[in-house]
């Protein structure tokens, strides 16, 4: 069987309607990333390298990418921030791999979730690391507090899908989301959701701001930038923690 064309190949890996998913798509994949993503989807159909192995490859790119930025110097913050964007990249080709392959499946879900999981705590544990003087010192328990709350952050959205499970009923439904039993309650989720202070934590945005703050940190020849920063991931993700499983009680995905 000949390749696909990179037309025929988009018609059915990036489908309409598939970027303007309200929860399902990061900025970056619309931005840009799904413009390279493509052809490197066009590349993998040419070897017999399966969806599930680009999520595999992802993910040691997400855990590589906090083992990196656990090094000091600037060059350590540049490297980590470049494999944050393999991981985006080959995040974006896993999927339109499996969907032009047909190879779409509940594992490919789940280890996309995993990889999520992992990279996301790696880069925060990264941080803290990085911004510590003596291993292990306060710095490193806060990278790894921070880690923590970013992966129940994640938990605290699955399981809302588990409890609906084993209640017999299905997945809830994006509209779901933002409907609340309270109005004062949902004002207050739009109002926090304007800010986008939740993407502090995520691995692409932090691992941009944590290059930034190694620039800093150069600048003024100590770790300053790089522990502010860590202070406010902390803080955003203990208050994710609490607010995000207030707002999944308060609306109507358990109903």
């Amino acid at each position: 069987m000949s390749a696909p064309s990179v037309a025929e190949l988009r018609r059915v890996a990036q489908p309409a309607g598939h970027l303007e998913r309200r929860n399902g798509e990061h900025w970056a994949g619309v931005l840009y990333m799904r413009r390279l993503s493509i052809y490197v989807t066009w590349l993998m159909t040419k070897t017999p390298v399966t969806p599930n192995q680009l999520t595999w490859i992802m993910t040691v790119a997400g855990i590589l990418a906090g083992v990196v930025l656990a090094l000091p110097g600037l060059w350590a913050a540049v490297v980590a921030a470049l494999l944050i964007q393999v991981y985006l990249l080959l995040d974006c080709s896993d999927g339109e791999l499996a969907r032009w392959t047909g190879k779409t499946s509940l594992t490919g879900v789940y280890l996309d979730r995993v990889g999520a999981y992992f990279a996301e705590a790696a880069v925060l544990a990264g941080l803290g690391w990085r911004a510590s003087e003596v291993l292990p010192d306060w710095h490193t328990v806060l990278g790894f507090a921070g880690a923590l709350g970013a992966i129940l952050i994640k938990a605290e959205t699955d399981l809302v899908d588990v409890a609906r499970a084993k209640g017999g009923l299905t997945a809830a439904t994006e509209a779901s989301v933002g409907q609340f039993r309270s109005g004062l309650l949902g004002l207050g989720r739009r109002i926090l959701g304007a800010t986008k202070f939740h993407r502090i934590v995520q691995p692409i945005e932090l691992s941009l701001l944590a290059l930034a703050t190694a620039v800093i940190d150069l600048a003024l020849g100590d770790l300053t930038a790089t522990r502010v920063l860590l202070y406010a991931c902390v803080v955003a993700a203990c208050l994710q923690v609490v607010l995000h499983l207030v707002s999944i009680l308060a609306s109507r995905r358990l109903a």
